[in-house]
């Protein structure tokens, strides 16, 4: 299915057709989406003491966040966080390490750890190392690495006003040449940065033309010390609209919980799985708390969704 046109897609967001947008976006996720929720977890392999000037982000060296900041954590504690997902129902983890990029020591200890992590369990393999040269994904691919994360962040038109340092072009770039590699890729960003409804429409459609395997929908978690920090959590009803946006624009792709999860209530969340949210990241985030795999996994079911990995019954009760 193709989706939508922009203009409608902007036209849908006027409060007056609130219940239009909804309607529209849980009959494109009944038509198209796949009923099985699958997890991803995370471990923050390095933290902190990072160069680029996000504003959103509390691991940036520019602000003074009281974030942790530590090296590069090692392979045990990867395959310790790769059994941990497993065991709890996860269907991949991802390594996220903080910084622009990698080093090629760096690279070579990420290898590391996904070589063991993939004898020690069953989980999908992901990562999150910032900008990659084809070369770099290549090693990383060999390791054991099946899908790579990096963000857009924002529409193109808001991320230079949120991030000078690099541009969505290196992201592009790196996304690009894990795609030519036959890695999948995983790409979304944050709502609730001050996107306008035709930014919002923007950054739907430009995720469309990257055709992400998954696009983690994060909601922005305002952290004391970044230039972001006194922008107020995005109001519920805006966040279930940008995820019936994100659907109708993208009408098959996964959207997943991740950052803000748990500054939802359990009926936000609801109703964000009824316009479009069909998978979830769950577990401890990088510098704030992750949603719960059993309370996400109840609400998955109970929104008929069949659980993925090995805790979950693969069964709607």
């Amino acid at each position: 299915m193709q989706g939508i046109g922009r203009d409608e897609a902007l036209a849908l967001l006027d409060p007056a057709r609130r219940d239009e947008l909804r309607e529209r976006a849980h009959e494109v996720t009944e038509r198209n989406v796949d009923r099985r929720f699958d997890f991803c977890a995370i471990i923050n392999a390095r933290s902190g003491r990072c160069t680029e000037d996000c504003k959103w982000c509390a691991q940036s060296g520019r602000w003074k966040t009281g974030c942790e900041t530590y090296g590069w954590v090692g392979s045990e504690a990867c395959v310790a966080a790769a059994r941990e997902a497993e065991a709890n129902g996860a269907d991949r983890i991802g390594i996220v390490t903080s910084g622009r990029r990698l080093s090629p020591d760096d690279v070579e200890r990420v290898c590391e750890a996904l070589r063991e992590m993939r004898k020690a369990s069953s989980v999908g393999l992901c990562a999150s190392l910032g900008l990659l040269s084809e070369g770099d994904l290549a090693r990383l691919k060999a390791a054991g690495l099946q899908r790579l994360h990096c963000n857009l962040e924002a529409a193109p038109s808001l991320f230079p006003q949120l991030c000078t340092t690099h541009s969505q072009s290196e992201k592009i770039a790196t996304l690009k040449a894990a795609k030519r590699l036959g890695l999948q890729v995983c790409c979304g960003g944050i709502l609730g940065m001050g996107e306008t409804d035709e930014q919002l429409v923007e950054f739907a459609f430009a995720l469309k033309d990257i055709a992400p395997d998954s696009i983690p929908v994060n909601v922005l978690h305002p952290v004391a010390g970044t230039p972001l920090g006194d922008r107020g959590v995005l109001d519920p009803e805006r966040v279930i609209d940008s995820v019936a946006i994100l659907r109708l624009v993208n009408p098959s792709t996964p959207l997943r919980f991740a950052g803000g999860r748990r500054d939802m209530s359990d009926e936000t969340a609801s109703r964000c799985m009824y316009v479009g949210m069909s998978a979830g990241i769950a577990g401890p985030l990088l510098t704030t708390p992750g949603a719960d795999f059993d309370d996400d996994r109840s609400l998955a079911v109970r929104a008929g969704y069949r659980v993925g990995g090995k805790a979950g019954s693969g069964d709607v009760l």
